[in-house]
């Protein structure tokens, strides 16, 4: 049985498309004049000096603070998961990554997830330079405390979820993503990723890749931390490039408000307007119907 999406299939007008011009389509003129350099490691804070003295705990805080600002991800070691932890989700995602396609579509109830949880692809692509190579698993916090017997976290008014992803082998590396450019719509972002790599952002005005850490979570800033700290900390662009030969695994939870939590600028003078979550989704997907693409926090500049 196949597991892998129907890519081909489903976004044939786009291949035939890109066939007729004869020569491979621009990704995305923006981001593919930004000069991307040689493979770095994000800053790198080890939380168990928040344990320690009070300098310690200072300096660590500044640490991470920094970090935000210049460059809107650090990693984090001693973090308190446990690598047998992280490798049982690993093999786990994987396990239900290999079931077939249909199944994953049509029978997400065996895995007691709730409705559209299974998602791939790009529906409102219209040029293969806006289609993400990837499928995933869109997994509410609700799904997970009621399937885990949490009865707490299932009465907080919480839009939080967990989104497990895999990123099949691509033919067309140079013109397909895996994951097309954004920033996260979120307050905050914790990452856990295998070690196939892909994974860039924009640093100084160009794409840096991301070095995988075996030991290490990846943190990033979202769009509403940006809003909140009056942009001191930067949400980033950020993407996933298309590997032609292996697949690749990555775990991501996306901290977010309730939906009627107002975001305002924590000092004066504001650069944005103040919104609430829910504001803020309804405009991006009005966007996206519209202009067929994100944009964010502009919208919302003072």
């Amino acid at each position: 049985m196949e597991t892998d999406p129907p890519f081909h299939e489903f976004y044939k007008s786009l291949f035939n498309k890109n066939m007729e011009e004869k020569t491979p389509q621009t990704i995305n003129k923006s981001d593919k004049e930004l000069v991307i350099v040689e493979e770095c490691e994000l800053p790198l804070i080890d939380l168990s000096r928040l344990y320690l003295s009070e300098p310690e705990r200072t300096e660590c805080k500044a640490d991470i603070a920094r970090a935000s600002q210049e460059w809107g991800f650090f990693q984090v070691v001693n973090h308190g998961i446990s690598p047998e932890i992280l490798e049982k989700m690993r093999s786990e995602q994987e396990r239900v990554f290999k079931q077939p396609f249909d199944r994953k579509t049509k029978e997400y109830r065996y895995l007691n997830f709730s409705a559209g949880s299974y998602r791939w692809g790009t529906p409102s692509a219209t040029s293969l330079g806006q289609l993400s190579w990837s499928e995933a698993f869109h997994i509410p916090l609700s799904d997970i405390s009621r399937s885990g017997g949490f009865d707490t976290l299932s009465c907080l008014p919480s839009t939080c979820y967990l989104r497990l992803n895999r990123y099949p082998p691509c033919p067309l590396p140079l013109e397909v993503f895996g994951l097309t450019p954004h920033t996260d719509s979120d307050f905050l972002t914790i990452l856990h990723q295998d070690q196939v790599g892909g994974l860039q952002l924009v640093k100084d005005g160009r794409w840096i890749a991301v070095k995988p850490n075996p030991e290490a979570l990846i943190i990033n800033i979202g769009d509403l931390f940006q809003a909140w700290s009056n942009g001191v900390y930067k949400s980033v662009r950020h993407r996933v490039i298309a590997n032609p030969l292996v697949e690749r695994f990555s775990t991501a939870y996306f901290f977010c408000p309730s939906y009627d939590t107002v975001i305002e600028s924590c000092r004066e003078p504001a650069v944005y307007r103040k919104f609430s979550f829910r504001e803020y989704r309804q405009q991006i997907h009005e966007d996206v119907q519209k202009l067929g693409t994100k944009i964010g926090l502009p919208r919302f500049r003072v």
